[in-house]
């Protein structure tokens, strides 16, 4: 017998018994569609966030802060500092502050182009013409950072006159009509100082932007705007307290590699600073994303083993109720390799079955899924949420396969060794 009529007989055996094996290929069904549906699933969060990064364009900019020694490892109080200063993050959140020598330090560093001090500025509100006013927090702007844009452009950093990049959901409460109509108007912005005194000043409208990861609700200003608001603010401030920083924006060169990005950082971090790049910032959430595909993927591989486990059941069967069959077949001269191969590509067979509808299902319900979900999150365009990385699918089959050729070994193995007249005898 040929293996071209090896791998025909074995498909038309596969289901001489419908009942037992469509029942072993809907357990392989299930363990495939779980794992290709969490696959799916981490791949479009990671692809997002991903994406995300590289739309910021800020792979050369890293965020450096004061490393804080004395924080407790315990869980216990924080000791008074006078030297703490807010930082971005919950409610409460601090840092040790960054003064004009910090920023000489890191400016020494080996590796490091340049450092901008970040000026933390807190907007009391902004305000169209003689509007309603509505809070609005100010976003720390990462030189060379892009955010995406519904309507406008980016703010220009070398602009004469203040200008600021407004996020969309501010369009409408304002009045400033659609989202091209936003752009080119004037809006006010409004600060405290020192002394208690609420002062405003006007900035351009230039862009318009998306929802996203790292835009959130803040609006973007370019330099001028973040200078004239941060001078405002620190108007009646003691001449000690106003160059004080949460934290700098170091550039680097990104072409060097990650090696030379790691030793850049462990040198500042010698230098008493800790540097994480942006991409450092949303590793955290893609090793939770990661972590939880895992577990989901643990519970789809438990069912594969089942079905695997089912497989074995499903041969063992078939080749006790084809024993006469194999023997006439040894009988009449098919070697014992070739019975391994029969019974070894009916399990192969079931697998590729049962993967492949369940890739398919999955591909269907992530399709859906992306449906449902582009409605339910709008505040994140451009996410999809359950993407399909044709390496990925091909794997899952693949191993399925796998996994079913080696569940149908030990059948396979029992019938390739059975003899031939004992065989015929079987009743």
């Amino acid at each position: 017998m040929k293996i071209v009529d090896v791998v025909g007989t074995a498909f038309r055996n596969a289901f001489r018994s419908r009942l037992r094996t469509s029942l072993t290929v809907l357990a392989i069904f299930i363990g495939a569609f779980t794992l290709s549906l969490t696959n799916g699933l981490g791949t479009g969060v990671n692809r997002y966030l991903d994406d995300t990064v590289a739309s910021v364009g800020v792979d050369d900019v890293m965020t450096v802060t004061k490393t804080n020694e004395d924080a407790p490892t315990d869980g216990g109080p924080t000791e008074y500092d006078p030297n703490q200063i807010e930082a971005d993050g919950p409610p409460g959140t601090t840092t040790t502050a960054l003064t004009d020598d910090d920023i000489d330090t890191i400016a020494d560093v080996d590796g490091v182009l340049s450092v901008d001090p970040t000026k933390s500025v807190l907007a009391d509100y902004v305000q169209h013409d003689d509007g309603t006013r509505y809070q609005l927090s100010i976003s720390q702007f990462v030189p060379g950072m892009e955010v995406e844009l519904a309507s406008g452009q980016q703010v220009d950093l070398d602009a004469a006159d203040p200008e600021l990049v407004l996020p969309e959901s501010y369009v409408e409460p304002l009045g400033l009509g659609s989202d091209a109509d936003a752009v080119g108007q004037t809006v006010t912005l409004a600060v405290t100082d020192g002394t208690g005194k609420q002062v405003t000043t006007d900035a351009t409208v230039v862009g318009i932007a998306e929802p996203g990861v790292v835009t959130m609700s803040g609006a973007i200003p370019n330099d001028v705007l973040t200078e004239k608001l941060y001078d405002l603010q620190t108007t009646g401030v003691p001449e000690a307290e106003t160059a004080r920083y949460a934290q700098a924006s170091v550039s680097f060169d990104a072409a060097a590699g990650e090696e030379a990005t790691t030793a850049l950082q462990d040198r500042l971090e010698d230098a008493g600073y800790t540097a994480s790049t942006l991409e450092d910032q949303l590793g955290a959430l893609t090793s939770v994303i990661d972590g939880i595909v895992l577990v989901l993927n643990g519970f789809a591989v438990i069912a594969l083993i089942a079905a695997g486990i089912g497989i074995v059941n499903t041969l063992f069967m078939a080749v006790q109720e084809r024993t006469r069959e194999v023997g006439l077949m040894k009988a009449m001269g098919l070697s014992s390799g070739r019975v391994f191969s029969l019974f070894s590509i009916e399990a192969v067979v079931i697998g590729l079955i049962g993967s492949a509808v369940g890739v398919l299902g999955a591909i269907g319900v992530g399709q859906l899924v992306n449906s449902v979900a582009g409605d339910l999150l709008v505040d994140l365009p451009g996410l999809t949420l359950v993407a399909f990385d044709p390496v990925s699918v091909a794997t899952v089959v693949l191993g399925v396969m796998v996994i079913a050729f080696l569940a149908g070994t030990l059948p396979a193995l029992r019938a390739a060794r059975q003899d031939p007249i004992s065989s015929l005898r079987y009743e």
